[in-house]
């Protein structure tokens, strides 16, 4: 037996998006696979990691621990908003030249945590930076280039603005 379908309206990286989605679909696997944007990774599926972050209605929350259909009205924002490669957004060229990744799997959650951060603390110290980043797990680093890479992003916008 085939379970129901619901209709879902939302806006993804600014673009108005409509599906028909069962009521049990998570959201991670709504991105990746029915709207094939896989740089929302799925990590823990515990909503532990924060690999799966994005962002809900500007709030960073984990793709891991949402339905697809509790984002009707809404928008998110996934890792695919911030830049392209030509173009890349100012955490994303930080994160480049400070060496604030790895293997680069935490990265896409990472750099949706820090982007909501920053837009709420425009000038914040290491000790804010490490507590916000704390609910992002990298199995990778020691965290220090990414801390750094933060601080620049920061001080990037600053300037610029």
């Amino acid at each position: 037996m085939a379970e129901r379908q619901y209709p879902i309206r939302l806006t993804v990286n600014g673009t108005e998006r409509e599906a028909q989605v069962e009521a049990r679909l998570l959201l991670s696997d709504f991105i990746r696979h029915r709207l094939g944007l896989t740089g929302t990774h799925v990590g823990c599926e515990h909503g532990v990691c924060g690999a799966c972050t994005i962002l809900h209605d500007g709030v960073p929350a984990r793709a891991c621990l949402l339905f697809a259909v509790q984002t009707h009205g809404h928008s998110i924002e996934t890792v695919e908003s911030l830049g392209t490669p030509e173009h890349l957004h100012p955490l994303q060229e930080a994160f480049r030249a400070c060496h604030g990744l790895q293997c680069g799997y935490c990265t896409p959650g990472i750099l949706m945590t820090m982007k909501a951060f920053l837009e709420q603390h425009p000038d914040p110290d290491e000790a804010a930076i490490r507590k916000a980043l704390s609910g992002n797990l990298c199995r990778c680093t020691g965290y220090q280039n990414i801390v750094a890479a933060v601080a620049r992003a920061a001080a990037v916008a600053r300037e610029g603005a």
